[in-house]
């Protein structure tokens, strides 16, 4: 009895360590665990390699991909033969567009120290993972079809909404002026636009019409960017800002503010609720209809309207993902009109010397300068993990939600 407390006292000591030791390597993540199911909860601690970087998440935008795999109306996470894994076989962690701070640096990393505030590509290619020779797209600027692709919540790794990421040191880029947190998250989406607009123009360069052409029969005169949320917003200032169109630039949206923040931005906002919007478009063309459709609405009745929206050979930029509810037989009078039909994603754009990816640095560059402004259409903010849950609960589809984004430090 004797020996048997002396050895439960040894024990008790070594019983709390251990727990201890394991809290450490603990952190929290909010975990979606089936569809529409979403729960704080403690999970593993990523540890860094030698060529990674530990990150403490700061902030995270909230996409509107996120949205569509918590419904249940996407699911990037796939089996061998592309089919989808359900939730409770795999949870993800979800959350891509992230800004946070270095807290540790693996023993390769020279470049980037504990303290750097960084935003994160979240995509997982070959330069991230080292390997030579690059595969094809790799090679020539489409990382975000790399053969080996892997995303942070999107494709299955673990994603923003938790206390810690561990990712390469080369998918982080150092933020070098005092932009807010939440307003770094932001650089993925407007990545993102910045490759679509590219793959657009290169697109359109074959084409009959291009932004900025110096041959009035082949310049585009009118743009029509359909929805103005977040994306929507974003493009309208890279089309103004960026790129220097200076034509007749419409916005569809039926939500006020929005409309108010796309004419903030430089557009001409039209209101669908209270107007047909292609009679609205023939109207402020003259008859003449748009040379170039950007479709960041994710909205299917577009494509039923889309053959009175464009002129012919035009160029489409279909930007959004989530339509539904309409036969294909519509593709039959869009086809008639023979446009230039685009359909990018992500933020490709190939590496910079240091191995960082451009189009993200691009991004970050044009935030950091303010020639592309996101905190006025930033509405809602999420102070911790345990109010995430709540975000996903129907909060986007409120009037006055354009974006949220839950700053976590």
């Amino acid at each position: 009895m004797k020996e048997s407390s002396v050895i439960g006292n040894q024990t008790a000591p070594n019983q709390a360590a251990s727990q201890q030791a394991t809290l450490a390597r603990s952190m929290r993540a909010a975990v979606l665990h089936e569809v529409a199911r979403m729960d704080v909860r403690d999970v593993p601690r990523p540890e860094p390699g030698p060529r990674d970087v530990l990150v403490r998440v700061a902030a995270v935008g909230l996409c509107g991909t996120d949205f569509h795999i918590f419904e249940g109306h996407a699911n990037y996470q796939t089996d061998r033969r592309g089919h989808p894994i359900p939730l409770r076989d795999a949870p993800q962690i979800l959350g891509h567009e992230i800004a946070g701070v270095v807290m540790e640096a693996g023993r390769e990393v020279k470049d980037l120290a504990v303290g750097d505030a960084v935003i994160l590509d979240q995509g997982l290619n070959c330069l991230s993972a080292g390997r030579e020779p690059r595969c094809e797209y790799c090679a020539t600027g489409d990382s975000h079809q790399c053969e080996d692709y892997a995303e942070h919540g999107i494709t299955g790794l673990p994603g923003g909404l938790a206390d810690y990421l561990v990712v390469p040191a080369v998918n982080a880029v150092k933020r070098e002026s005092a932009l807010s947190h939440e307003e770094a998250a932001l650089t993925e989406p407007l990545a993102c636009i910045i490759h679509s607009s590219q793959a657009a123009a290169r697109a359109s360069a074959a084409g009959r019409y291009q932004i900025n052409a110096p041959d009035s029969l082949s310049r585009v005169r009118s743009v029509l960017v359909a929805g103005a949320g977040p994306a929507g917003l974003l493009f309208i200032q890279y089309l103004r800002n960026v790129i220097g169109f200076d034509g007749l630039l419409l916005a569809s949206e039926p939500d006020a503010g929005r409309r108010e923040l796309a004419a903030r931005f430089g557009a001409d906002p039209i209101d669908p609720r209270a107007v047909d919007v292609v009679d609205a478009v023939l109207d402020k063309t003259g008859g003449r209809r748009v040379e170039y459709l950007i479709d960041a609405s994710g909205a299917a009745q577009l494509f039923a309207d889309m053959p009175g929206l464009i002129r012919k050979q035009a160029t489409v930029l279909m930007y959004a993902h989530g339509q539904s509810g309409l036969d294909l037989g519509v593709l039959n009078n869009i086809q008639f009109k023979e446009p230039t039909l685009v359909s990018p994603v992500g933020a490709s754009g190939g590496f910079d010397p240091d191995g960082r990816p451009s189009v993200y640095r691009q991004a970050l560059r044009l935030l950091e300068s303010g020639t592309i402004v996101v905190s006025p259409f930033i509405t809602h903010r999420y102070r911790s993990l345990d109010s995430v849950p709540e975000a996903f609960a129907g909060a986007h589809r409120r009037p006055g939600y354009v974006k949220g984004v839950a700053v976590l430090a």
